[in-house]
């Protein structure tokens, strides 16, 4: 019986779920969804074997963990936060959790929850058991970062067209406390097995409440690619677990910031017509890799010399310019209230 079970969830389906608009909600319900056939897996990661390890078995222990979890009085579910520059695989690491938990994925757009607190609360009780709820770069989806910054009152004057038609309308903003209770709230509990993963590339701007543990049980940083990254997605794309170049590849990789997305892309075949293409793949590669190490150079060298200009700067001139930047950063501040 359990073995029929484990084959019906394996061939089952997996879905990619949104949210739709609130205009469309009481016609289509509170998601959509499409079959959801990535075929990332952990295997195909390009991060190293001891993280990845460490990651899946997380994993099978949160999947066979319903009694622990009842036990010590916690509804059933896990969160994770991913974070680490663009280009790193956070959206792939999310695809491969899904098909190695067999889990749908509710990927959450919050600028789209027009309905507010309530409506994130209505999202959630629409969701399944046995499924995974993502928030996407979640430091650029709402103004839910920074230590709970209070933004200034505006007057209808100042508000633009856009605020005072959202206004008109009854629409109301998801806010840090109603998220907050959306991740471990009461309501958190209506459901069982359930992931809820955010992502973000910058962590420092997200406020405190939000990913400390128990919210964000586990911090998951996907940083640039290593050499072992590097070699698992040369067997993906070239079929190869050696080669003369990688020595090559493996001094500049270490002195190197350089995404997975990056290698990866100077990886793949120009042609598919079943030439050999390893050696213009991996040149180009070395390529990327010496572009990157002198732009870093010469970043840095910049960096130096502005300072040391700065440094240089009589301190009457610098006492000056303060007021210029205070007056600046004003004109900032009222720009990002429209």
């Amino acid at each position: 019986m359990e073995k029929g079970k484990q084959v019906l969830e394996q061939n089952q389906q997996r879905k990619l779920y949104t949210n739709n608009p609130k205009r469309r909600c009481y016609k289509d319900g509170h998601w959509s969804h499409v079959v959801f056939d990535h075929p990332a897996t952990f295997d195909t990661l390009a991060m190293d074997t001891a993280k990845k390890e460490d990651i899946i078995k997380d994993l099978i222990a949160f999947s066979k963990a319903k009694d622990y979890y009842a036990k010590i009085g916690k509804a059933w579910k896990r969160g994770y936060l991913l974070y680490g520059p663009p280009g790193t695989g956070k959206s792939t690491m999310i695809a491969a959790i899904s098909k190695f938990m067999n889990y749908d994925i509710y990927d959450l757009e919050l600028k789209s929850v027009k309905g507010g607190n309530t409506e994130l609360r209505k999202l959630l009780l629409d969701t399944s058991d046995r499924s995974i709820i993502v928030i996407e770069d979640i430091d650029c989806n709402l103004a839910l970062t920074d230590k709970r910054k209070t933004k200034k009152a505006t007057s209808n004057k100042e508000k633009s067209y856009q605020q005072r038609m959202a206004e008109a309308r009854g629409d109301q903003d998801v806010t840090l406390s109603g998220l907050l209770n959306f991740i471990d709230g009461l309501w958190s509990s209506t459901g069982g097995e359930r992931l809820i993963i955010i992502t973000t590339n910058h962590i420092d701007k997200l406020d405190p409440a939000l990913i400390r543990r128990g919210r964000m049980d586990k911090h998951i940083e996907l940083a640039y690619c290593s050499f072992e990254g590097f070699k698992i997605l040369a067997k993906n794309y070239l079929k190869i677990d050696d080669h003369p170049l990688f020595e090559t590849i493996h001094c500049l990789i270490n002195e190197t910031q350089i995404t997975p997305a990056d290698v990866a892309e100077n990886l793949m075949p120009k042609s598919v017509n079943g030439d050999d293409y390893t050696d213009i793949c991996l040149e180009n590669l070395i390529s990327a890799l010496e572009k990157a190490k002198e732009d870093a150079r010469l970043k840095a060298e910049k960096a130096k010399e502005d300072a040391r200009l700065k440094a240089e700067k009589p301190s009457g001139e610098k006492e000056e310019e303060k007021p210029e930047e205070e007056e600046e950063s004003d004109e900032d501040e009222d720009e990002d209230e429209y």
